[in-house]
């Protein structure tokens, strides 16, 4: 075991891999993009976008497809799965059209596009924290591994529905539900925009971007509060409620067990074995980039991130990447698969663990192959 005041030094140290710090910034993250949520933003861009399909599934598939990349992008795989899921099951029933294809392709991209920002997973924002990695510096090199494997991925999405994407659609008309409250999701979207900006620009102005997170968000919550006062709403009650709290201890206590794994020297032994396996840095890239997208499937991707960020030499892009894709093996690879299961129970959607795994294993290979192409070629 690890002493307590070792323990209790290395969870308040100063350092950005803070665990302390990543939940700050993700929970802060994860504020901005809910409240646009709650105010309705996602469904009215959504209902807009639908409304614009001609009687083709084709081009609904493909509205959906950017939307979920877009706002996955500038928000958080989570919250677009956890919103947008709800929404095509909706929409399919109206259609009387099969939501498989469009469920599978939204958890799968919305699990891509998570690749392309350093705060698009709580896995990216650890892991480019433990070596000190910048915002900007991240995008750069991130950008051509999620451009990739976001064309494989649709690529193999296209073959494996082509046949049910040619069925016939019902004439699907949504009615528009206005926005909440235009003002504060136009204030919203300034805090969001702000935000990223600041966080690319975070090395040059010399501010932590937890920190910068969380300024942002506490911007935004005292307009969200003036709002709540004002109109007499739930929207800080509902916020506040839907906010990754459970993230919490799961991230505390998988930190400490790697710190006790670390202490007692099983996590240098492992470490030396990556070291004997791999003869160059394309070698160690690939172990990595395989090993971490099957651990994801065995502990989960945050406990696997945590194990990997000590053992990682120069192969933190290729177990960025696996945390990232290993999502799509197996519903237990990320919290956000169990959560879209769950999801999908309460839909009634018939799509089991067998299901999960069918697509997975026949996407992940080519998904993986042609980010790690992209990851070399950087």
């Amino acid at each position: 075991m690890i002493p307590l005041k070792e323990l209790f030094n290395s969870l308040t140290q100063s350092s950005s891999v803070n665990p302390l710090k990543i939940l700050i910034l993700f929970i802060s993250i994860s504020f901005l993009s809910i409240v646009l949520d709650e105010l309705g933003f996602f469904n009215y861009i959504s209902i807009k976008a639908i409304n614009l399909v001609k009687n083709n599934q084709w081009s609904l598939f493909f509205i959906i497809y950017f939307l979920v990349a877009i706002l996955t992008i500038f928000t958080s795989n989570d919250i677009v799965i956890l919103t947008f899921t709800p929404f095509i099951c909706y929409f399919s029933k109206k259609g009387k059209i099969n939501p498989i294809p469009y469920l599978v392709m939204e958890f799968i991209n919305a699990n891509t596009y998570s690749m392309l920002l350093s705060i698009g997973n709580p896995t990216n924002i650890y892991l480019s924290a433990s070596f000190n990695i910048s915002f900007l510096t991240y995008f750069i090199k991130m950008l051509i591994p999620t451009l990739f494997a976001s064309l494989a991925s649709l690529l193999v999405l296209i073959i494996l529905f082509r046949s049910e994407l040619n069925k016939p659609i019902s004439n699907i008309k949504i009615t528009e539900i206005p926005l909440k409250n235009k003002k504060l999701v136009i204030i919203n979207l300034i805090h969001l925009i702000i935000t990223t900006i600041l966080l690319a620009i975070s090395n040059y102005i010399n501010l932590e971007m937890w920190l910068i997170a969380l300024i942002c968000a506490a911007s935004l919550l005292i307009f969200v509060l003036i709002h709540t006062i004002k109109e007499h709403d739930s929207l800080i009650k509902y916020t506040i409620k839907r906010l990754p709290f459970n993230l919490i201890p799961f991230l505390i206590s998988m930190f400490t067990i790697v710190l006790c794994l670390n202490y007692q020297g099983v996590i240098g032994k492992i470490a030396n074995l990556f070291i004997n396996l791999s003869s160059n840095k394309y070698d160690t890239s690939l172990s990595y980039l395989i090993s971490s997208t099957i651990s994801c499937n065995l502990i989960n991707n945050i406990p696997m991130t945590i194990l990997f960020s000590n053992i990682i030499n120069y192969a933190i892009y290729a177990t960025i990447i696996g945390s990232n894709i290993g999502a799509y093996l197996t519903p237990i690879g990320a919290l956000a698969g169990i959560m879209w299961m769950s999801i999908l129970k309460k839909q009634e959607i018939k799509y089991n663990f067998l299901s999960f795994v069918k697509y997975g294993i026949i996407i992940v290979p080519v998904v993986m192959l042609f980010a790690y192409l992209g990851l070399m070629i950087i």
